[in-house]
């Protein structure tokens, strides 16, 4: 095998291969052979060089990702143009993204997550309380965060975290999310019966979840940190 990896070995029972970063990273058990895992990883080579080129391509747009005025972005499945302010404030009006002229394309992203985090505050606190209320459930907080990682979480405290790169999904996306959520303080789980809530509320939670996926595969090339 002439692809280099890096290997965590633990207490897992099986091999696992991950592309992460342009690298190949293996998980293996404690006592697996050497010769066990490049034997594993010979038999998963078209796979592993597939997305290793998969992941440089992903990588190398990523990188690229800029923004200025002109440019257009998401906030609920439409499209707002990022356009200077004049007074030097910023907010959201007449489909676009008001920032104050001059500013780097650095400054530009920065300007428009501030924009974004605000956005995410008001409506998805406006959103958890009207379905909350349909759900007969009620959260003790609701707080947005920057994790990349995960849409929504709900806490053993029963406290409910969005990811505000949410916000620039379509609103019946965000609706899922946010029933999502508020179901786990009925179903701390993703049991038979944790969908059965969702879907009482929400009949076609699947379609918004396929919609959900794409708009992740959409951000994986926009560098949005």
């Amino acid at each position: 095998m002439d692809i280099a990896y890096i290997l965590n070995r633990s207490k897992r029972r099986t091999i696992a291969i991950y592309i992460r970063d342009g690298g190949v990273e293996v998980r293996a058990p404690m006592r697996t052979s050497v010769r066990e895992i490049e034997q594993f990883l010979s038999e998963k080579q078209k796979w592993i060089l597939t997305h290793l080129s998969q992941s440089k391509e992903q990588s190398e747009r990523k990188q690229g990702f800029t923004l200025n005025y002109g440019d257009k972005v998401l906030y609920s499945g439409k499209q707002y143009a990022i356009t200077p302010s004049s007074s030097g404030r910023i907010g959201v009006s007449n489909d676009s993204f008001y920032i104050p002229a001059g500013l780097p394309c650095e400054q530009i992203k920065s300007a428009c997550v501030e924009i974004y985090k605000i956005l995410a505050k008001s409506d998805f606190t406006l959103k958890v309380y009207d379905y909350a209320a349909k759900m007969s459930v009620m959260p003790t907080s609701v707080r947005v965060n920057s994790a990349t990682s995960r849409w929504g979480s709900c806490s053993a405290k029963k406290s409910l975290n969005f990811s505000w790169r949410l916000i620039m999904a379509d609103d019946d996306v965000i609706d899922y999310v946010i029933v999502h959520e508020l179901a786990h303080l009925l179903e701390m789980n993703h049991s038979v019966r944790f969908w059965a809530v969702v879907e009482r509320v929400m009949p076609d939670y699947r379609e918004r979840k396929v919609k959900l996926k794409e708009l992740h595969q959409k951000l994986n090339v926009e560098d949005w940190e």
